[in-house]
């Protein structure tokens, strides 16, 4: 769409007081009509009232008559009102996830931690939030639209809304100064005013002043032209109480260092924090962080040992249970904090030792890298090392503080979190090295979720297939989502209202993303057992079809075990060479064990003579050799070496009580199978 240009003669107006153009500051206002057969109105779209984050602006630019030079532009942006960056969106968000940390500390308290699901789903929402507003960090020309999108999520990095003049960014600036930091500090007046002219809102190689003109203008003398005696009263004019004086416009410049480019800069200031101060404000954020998990942690550490001393934990023995794997609980929640944590720390570590600032914020932020790699590595090797070739390793089981890295997955495909990591690794590094190039950031990150989808397809490595599908899922949105950024890049110059369709397509992407992970913790918490009693009205009656739902885990994490232990046990069965087999058709009168006929026992005491086969080895159920005789003196006849199977008949049962073979009558054989028919089987 091309602008609308019009152009007016100012020698014309307050009778020719600003011509020629006056050397000296002044501060004045007014409002001019335009004339009514240019009709604006007319001009713009109907769509631009209702479009969210227009992108439009206003520019005045005074130009001399008889040279052509420019001497001062004013540039102005519009708005409708409309704006995909919400605060209801970021406390719901919030909400989400402080949902998904209660279930969390509820399973793994109450539940197994070997199979509790909503610790991992509590990692899944953080990383799809972090995702979202990692894309913002791309060193692209986004649209409005899509850049005020990802600011909702700004505060999964780290990056909360900030005032320029709070506490804790002055503190970060004085810092930052008195160790040697000369970047500038954030505006009070927002981030649309010191975007390059490239970039959104403004699209187009704007006009900057030079800094030599701005520099001699700033040292003349300040005159207020509302005051002025040349004032054409018959004008249309603002009242004075709205007249701004010595109002803080900023000033962009070619050879600025305030102009704020695509990336990292414009998101962090747009939150009201210094490019320079987004570090720092992360470190402090990790910080209150650990000290809120150390503090929870040992706060239940004193509950559970107060407890274990009363009566109350003799008839909850579940308290000393776990009261001795709470050194493992607190080490895993120590590292489900640490992987929250990861991705902003290594993203705003490593673009900090780009900008050269301050030698303390360089220093922390090695510091705090260190930490968090040992604390993460150290986990990935135990979680990984049962599953690694070497015989030393292949009994050991890993321990139950790296819950965080084996309970998502198989036990044979644990090693899944090895390529998990390399992503964010290299994901951070492209981020914060490349933060000039756009296009080759986002060609890396489609790369990378290819590779990442082609692995869980080939691997499968979660335990139930419904999570393979809901991964692939998230996968799939963000390689999607990736390919769609490319079209930001500023080479490929795409005209802004398709930039803006592709960024309002990207956004709803996401955001059905959002919405299925978050009914997934519903379903995980077991909310539809409530939903479907209140829909039931209470009622305690069940359809037939429910009797079948009512023997399975009602828990959603039993279910998805059983799920893992049927994988592993489909696994063995392959493994294993042993072929179970079912009973031939050609038997179909298979012998049982012989039953005496109804006779009258006697109970006369045993003689001395008697025979009995009591304490003797007793031939198989099914062994192919005639039962043994009653007499002492007969020896058994040994089994013919290809045989019909054959089997007795039982005489009798004589007076002997504890004796199990008949030894009152020969034993006399059933009709024998056919030769051929052995031999067929």
């Amino acid at each position: 769409m091309q602008p609308l240009n019009i152009t007016l003669d100012i020698c014309h107006l307050f009778d020719g007081a600003l011509c020629p153009l006056p050397l000296y500051n002044f501060t004045g206002s007014d409002s001019i009509s335009l004339p009514q057969q240019l009709n604006v109105a007319s001009q713009i779209p109907d769509i631009a009232y209702s479009i969210p984050d227009l992108e439009a602006y206003a520019q005045i630019t005074l130009t001399d008559v008889k040279t052509g030079q420019v001497k001062a532009c004013v540039q102005s942006t519009l708005s409708n009102g409309w704006s995909t960056r919400q605060f209801g969106v970021q406390w719901a968000t919030g909400s989400i996830a402080l949902l998904a940390l209660a279930a969390a500390i509820f399973q793994s308290i109450f539940g197994d931690p070997s199979s509790s699901l909503a610790p991992v789903r509590l990692i899944d929402i953080i990383s799809l939030f972090q995702s979202i507003a990692l894309s913002g960090l791309l060193a692209l020309n986004f649209p409005s639209l899509y850049r005020s999108y990802a600011l909702n999520f700004a505060w999964s990095l780290g990056l909360f809304s900030a005032s320029p003049s709070s506490s804790i960014q002055t503190s970060i600036n004085r810092m930052r100064h008195l160790t040697g930091g000369v970047l500038s500090d954030a505006s009070s007046n927002g981030v649309v005013s010191f975007v390059n002219r490239k970039l959104s809102p403004y699209n187009a190689a704007g006009f900057v002043m030079p800094q030599l003109s701005l520099a001699s203008a700033s040292a003349s003398s300040h005159d207020n032209l509302a005051d002025s005696p040349f004032r054409n009263a018959s004008m249309t004019s603002i009242s004075t109480s709205q007249v701004l004086v010595g109002g803080d416009v900023a000033t962009v410049t070619d050879n600025s260092a305030n102009v704020l480019q695509a990336g990292i800069p414009i998101y962090t200031n747009s939150v009201g924090i210094a490019t320079a101060n987004a570090f720092m404000t992360v470190f402090f954020i990790v910080l209150i962080l650990a000290a809120i998990v150390l503090g929870v942690l040992a706060l239940v550490y004193v509950i559970t040992l107060v407890l274990c001393r009363t009566e109350f934990a003799q008839r909850h023995p579940g308290i000393l249970t776990f009261r001795s794997k709470y050194p493992a609980f607190a080490k895993a929640w120590g590292i489900r904090a640490a992987l929250v944590s990861a991705l902003p720390i290594l993203v705003l570590a490593f673009y900090q030792w780009t900008l050269k600032d301050s030698w303390l914020s360089v220093l922390l932020s090695v510091v705090v890298l260190i930490a968090l790699l040992a604390i993460t590595l150290s986990a990935v090797f135990f979680a990984v090392r049962p599953a690694l070739p070497a015989a030393r390793w292949s009994q050991t089981k890993a321990p139950l503080s790296v819950s965080p890295f084996t309970v998502p997955y198989r036990e044979s495909r644990i090693y899944y979190i090895i390529p998990l990591f390399l992503v964010i690794l290299v994901k951070a590094f492209v981020t914060a090295f490349a933060y000039s190039h756009g296009m080759v950031q986002a060609v890396f990150f489609v790369v990378l979720e290819g590779l990442l989808l082609l692995c869980l397809i080939i691997l499968k490595p979660y335990p139930a297939r419904r999570t393979d599908i809901l991964m692939g899922y998230l996968c799939i949105t963000r390689l999607v989502c990736s390919g769609l950024m490319i079209a930001f890049a500023e080479n490929l110059a795409v005209e802004p209202i398709p930039r803006v369709a592709i960024g309002a397509v990207t956004a709803v992407i996401f955001s059905v993303a959002c919405v299925i992970l978050f009914l997934n913790l519903l379903v995980n918490m077991g909310l539809w057992r409530l939903c479907k009693y209140v829909a039931c009205c209470g009622r305690r009656g069940r359809r037939p079809g429910d009797t079948e739902l009512a023997s399975t885990p009602s828990n959603s994490s039993l279910a998805e075990k059983d799920d893992r232990l049927h994988n592993d046990e489909e696994d063995g069965k392959k493994d294993d060479g042993t072929i179970t087999t079912t009973p031939s058709h050609l038997f179909h009168a298979r012998p049982e064990n012989p039953s005496p006929p109804s006779t009258s026992l006697s109970l006369a005491p045993m003689s001395a003579t008697s025979s009995t086969t009591l304490g003797e080895m007793l031939p198989r159920r099914w062994s192919f050799q005639y039962s043994r005789p009653p007499s002492a003196t007969t020896e058994p006849p040994h089994s013919p070496p290809h045989t019909q199977r054959t089997s007795t008949a039982s005489s009798p049962i004589s007076g002997q009580r504890h004796s199990r073979n008949i030894s009152s009558s020969v034993p006399t054989p059933l009709e024998e199978y056919p030769t051929h028919e052995l031999r067929a089987v």
